[in-house]
């Protein structure tokens, strides 16, 4: 939960300190501007117990439908509500605090970074923070980066990590993860014998 906080803060931090256009600028997520993106970050966090169950049978259990009525309820909040709102919700609260706060740390950190690569704006993670959310990429079904990774062996080139066996593929942490979630975007970073198996299983 501290990690989740920590996340929160930079991503508060972040969107501080973006323009208008920023804000309308598309992300890595398919069809979302960046505005969309922070909506569905913080979509959850308002949500009882019951409102969550209500909103997944809304989309039919299809993970898709069910986060764009999340983004649709929070078109017409202002960057600098939806900022505000970020503040607020340090620490997560309600779905986002699941796991001990895992969810809202794994699902903090890549969406952060579907911000921040199309709008050129690096960060230094933390390395126990990536770390732990390398680790818990491979095992949440949200993510599937244990399933694009199977008979790989995955190792950061700029902090302590490696998982698997098999063919190499290798990089910087944050890359990884992203490639495990399945962004195409991360895959120039990445070297290796296992690359091109790798890049298959994202983009396929």
């Amino acid at each position: 939960m501290q990690m989740a906080c920590e996340e929160r803060e930079d991503f508060a931090d972040l969107l501080a300190g973006l323009s208008p256009v920023q804000w309308d600028h598309p992300s890595l997520c398919e069809r979302w501007r960046v505005h969309d993106v922070v909506a569905h970050v913080l979509s959850y966090d308002e949500l009882s117990r019951w409102q969550v169950v209500r909103r997944f049978l809304k989309g039919g259990l299809v993970p898709s439908r069910i986060n764009a009525i999340g983004v649709a309820e929070y078109t017409g909040r202002s960057p600098d509500q939806l900022t505000d709102l970020m503040r607020a919700c340090i620490p997560p609260r309600g779905f986002t605090t699941g796991f001990g706060g895992m969810i809202a740390l794994v699902d903090g950190m890549i969406h952060q970074q579907d911000i921040r690569r199309p709008l050129g704006i690096p960060r230094a993670i933390s390395p126990m923070r990536l770390r732990t959310v390398l680790d818990y990429a491979l095992r949440t079904p949200f993510v599937r980066g244990g399933w694009r990774a199977r008979g790989l062996r995955l190792v950061a080139t700029d902090l302590d990590w490696v998982h698997g066996s098999g063919p190499e593929v290798t990089g910087p942490g944050e890359a990884l993860l992203m490639a495990m979630a399945a962004r195409p975007d991360a895959l120039n970073q990445l070297g290796g014998q296992g690359k091109d198996i790798f890049a298959q299983r994202i983009c396929g």
